[in-house]
């Protein structure tokens, strides 16, 4: 099917040309012409589908089409979790506007940075306004905006909205909106908050679940390697040089184990650097730049990086720390493999992680093969008696501490 058959006008379907786009991917082909309907629509698509155009397209040319009010209003507004994505949709804006006689005025706004600037560049308003919740407000608080005349609300990522505690923020910003308006809500995963959310929201949405079509599915090579904690670092430079690695995005835990693992690669003569939340918006763009023109080698990150990034040609994703949430597996590995190109995926298990491993395994419905490479055979092969933390409501409780201190006094 060509994006022709979707509705898209001449100079859209150019764009996705130049961008070497053949056929839509499968949540593209439900929910463009939903949206060029003007209905609402739920969509549930996993990283690396394509939902960031699917979108994008319909609403560019919905803009194109009406007229815009004079002032301060935002006709579409796109909230996410993260300034990375909010910078990547921009990008993507403009690359998809490219050819249209009047491209629509973008702008993206986040925290972090200054206010002045994003205060100045909205005078006039925008078409498209791109925002993290938090600095929405700030701007609204500054009277730089008005969202009146909003045609569209788009909510991408709309699960990492509400784990990242912008739930708040995201009520206040709602009773702001006008009633009559068309809502758009993107997420890969459907937790009990983002439901009720939904439902109070949208009206006679199109239902759109594209999770599990087999069209979507990356082609990973998923690879579990049993290393003790102490040796990963050493197990994953070793990796990089002898595959020859060129690009390498490294899960971690803490912002703290970026640091501290891309000191110990650099250390090593590789090109290393970190990735999280406390490093300036100067620092992390540079970052992602650098690794994205392939100057930086590897790239340490929180799940920071694992939804929303699209780093085009990523060969090589490492949970050197296994993510808390099951579900969150599938949005790291996802980063690789993307728009049918292959893509390796590892997984560095330890004694006290297996356990959990196996649950991301019962979780995906995974059956994967343990592997140990010769000079790193993990030593300790026993798990802990009890969890050591890392798996979601496992740890003791305060009232079972409390009762094995009064044990433990009873029994001395």
């Amino acid at each position: 099917m060509p994006f022709t058959s979707l509705g898209l006008t001449e100079p859209l379907v150019r764009a996705v040309a130049a961008r070497g786009y053949e056929a839509p991917t499968p949540i593209q082909v439900e929910a463009i012409p939903a949206i060029l309907r003007g209905g609402d629509v739920w969509a549930s698509a996993q990283t690396g589908s394509g939902k960031t155009a699917a979108f994008i397209l319909p609403i560019l040319q919905r803009l194109v089409e009406t007229e815009r009010p004079r002032g301060r209003f935002v006709r579409t507004l796109i909230l996410v979790p993260t300034r990375e994505l909010a910078a990547q949709i921009g990008e993507s804006i403009r690359r998809y506007a490219r050819y249209l006689t009047a491209p629509p005025k973008t702008l993206i706004v986040y925290g972090g940075v200054s206010i002045n600037p994003q205060l100045i560049a909205l005078g006039g308003g925008a078409d498209i306004l791109v925002a993290t919740p938090g600095r929405l407000l700030d701007l609204l608080d500054h009277r730089a905006l008005s969202l009146s005349e909003l045609s569209t609300l788009v909510l991408d990522e709309a699960d990492r909205l509400f784990e990242q505690g912008f739930s708040n923020e995201l009520r206040r910003v709602l009773t702001l909106l006008p009633k009559k308006r068309q809502n758009l809500l993107f997420s890969a995963t459907f937790p009990r908050q983002v439901q009720a959310l939904a439902t109070n929201l949208l009206h006679e949405p199109t239902r759109i679940d594209i999770a599990s079509e087999p069209e979507t599915k990356p082609d990973i090579l998923q690879r579990v390697i049993e290393v003790d904690i102490p040796r990963r670092t050493q197990l994953l430079r070793h990796l990089i040089e002898e595959n020859r690695w060129t690009g390498v995005l490294v899960f971690v835990a803490t912002k703290y184990s970026t640091e501290h693992v891309a000191d110990k690669l650099r250390a090593a003569g590789l090109h290393a650097a970190a990735l999280h939340g406390d490093l300036s918006q100067g620092a992390r763009t540079q970052a992602l730049a650098n690794f994205k023109a392939g100057t930086l080698q590897v790239l340490v990150a929180t799940d920071l990086a694992a939804r929303g990034l699209d780093i085009a040609g990523l060969p090589v994703v490492v949970n050197y720390d296994l993510p808390r949430s099951t579900d969150d597996y599938l949005h790291r590995i996802g980063r690789t493999g993307r728009a049918g190109e292959f893509g390796v995926a590892v997984s560095f298990v330890s004694a006290a992680t297996h356990a959990h491993f196996r649950l991301i395994e019962k979780r995906h419905q995974l059956d994967l093969p343990r592997e140990q490479v010769s000079g790193f055979e993990p030593v300790d092969l026993e798990p802990p008696d009890r969890p050591t933390g890392g798996i979601k409501g496992k740890r003791m409780s305060k009232k079972d501490k409390l009762r094995a201190a009064a044990k433990r006094d009873g029994e001395s």
